[in-house]
């Protein structure tokens, strides 16, 4: 079954709810279409396990799939803390806890809009 392509906005958002879905944590939705063109949006949550992690990511992934959108790139293993998935004009980062404190990665993209952030 084909989805239908929703905008990057409301794939990012899609992807945010379906981090959210599994308990991540820390779930931030950045609109970076102001500060670089790597992306339109970042997702950035945290997972509090391998397991955890994995599971977030093969569900945005299986999640944006059914939108239509593909998956260009994955990087990282949930066993590294850190998962990256590279959908064009949504990129999702999935952190451990460690690996979240560490990078750091909204403090880098600190000039970004905040649109989404849930606890």
């Amino acid at each position: 079954m084909e989805g239908v392509l929703l905008d990057p906005a409301q794939l990012a958002r899609a992807a945010a709810d379906a981090a959210s879905d599994k308990k991540a944590s820390d779930v931030l939705l950045l609109d970076i279409r102001e500060v670089t063109t790597v992306a339109d949006y970042f997702v950035i949550c945290s997972g509090n396990n391998p397991r955890q992690i994995q599971t977030i990511a093969d569900t945005i992934d299986e999640e944006l799939g059914k939108q239509g959108a593909a998956l260009l790139h994955r990087e990282g293993t949930a066993e590294t803390g850190w998962i990256l998935l590279d959908f064009g004009d949504v990129i999702v980062h999935i952190f451990g806890p460690k690996e979240r404190e560490y990078y750091r990665i909204e403090r880098l993209w600190s000039e970004a809009k905040t649109v989404v952030y849930l606890q």
